[in-house]
């Protein structure tokens, strides 16, 4: 009977001492349309942070923002020179890769979150991307997808913006993704991890729709639904426009 009672005052006791935290989240647009003449966008990330109870002390609280792209296999040749040409030699697959990750954060990223819950949780870049392994013969798999973070670094489809989200009163938080014009059309993963002592805390997740609309939405259907036609449709259009520019120049000269 006695065991009975402390279990039950102890599970009247726990929701009272634990502090739970929420984020409420609003986006600028949950939506991006792809059209001809798309040059990239920014969203606009904000929101809150709901509690039942007050701050608790302790360390601050740190927010990160993480946007990824759909996610596809990639697979990573080494080239290497042989007889005086440049040819493939080794190859590894990159089990998956997001087309696009973003990772804006309140604070140095090491500084906010420890490494087991990085590694648990894949937040930054190198742990966003997975990779099984490779066959025991190739030397420096690692480095395959090392090469897959630093070329997508370079187009800018990856990037890490450090200090970047703005944190009021451990209570308001606001920050801005930059997205590139050449995305993946797909559905983009919106996640929001809260952290105190490096430990996450709370997590919500949220999804960005990229399609293509118009005449970009058109000719995307068309190139893959109908291959055939889409052929013949650019060979014409290549003649025709070869033919204008030849009229437009004789018009020129004999004028």
């Amino acid at each position: 009977m006695l065991k009975r009672l402390i279990a039950l005052l102890a599970l009247c006791c726990t929701p009272a001492l634990a502090v739970e935290e929420q984020v409420v989240l609003g986006l600028s647009q949950d939506r991006v349309a792809i059209t001809a003449n798309f040059d990239g966008s920014e969203i606009l990330i904000f929101g809150a942070i709901k509690r039942e109870a007050p701050i608790p002390p302790g360390p601050p609280l740190e927010v990160i923002v993480a946007v990824a792209g759909p996610s596809s296999p990639v697979t990573v040749r080494r080239k290497e020179r042989k007889l005086g040409i440049w040819v493939n030699t080794d190859s590894v697959l990159v089990d998956l890769a997001p087309s696009f990750y973003a990772v804006a954060t309140s604070a140095p990223l090491e500084a906010i979150l420890s490494g087991t819950e990085d590694l648990r949780y894949r937040i930054s870049i190198e742990r966003a991307i997975r990779s099984v392994g490779a066959a025991m013969h190739i030397r420096g798999a690692q480095n395959f997808a090392d090469a897959v973070v630093r070329i997508r670094e370079d187009e800018g489809l990856y990037s890490i913006r450090e200090n970047t989200v703005a944190v009021d009163e451990q209570t308001l938080f606001r920050t801005s993704i930059a997205m590139p014009a050449d995305l993946t059309e797909g559905d983009y993963v919106a996640r929001i991890y809260l952290t105190r002592g490096k430990m996450v805390v709370s997590q919500f997740e949220t999804t960005i729709d990229v399609r293509k609309v118009g005449l970009e939405r058109f000719l995307y259907n068309m190139s893959r639904q109908q291959p055939v036609w889409y052929g013949l449709m650019s060979l014409v259009i290549a003649i025709a426009a070869g033919w204008s520019a030849s009229t437009a120049f004789r018009l020129l000269r004999e004028k």
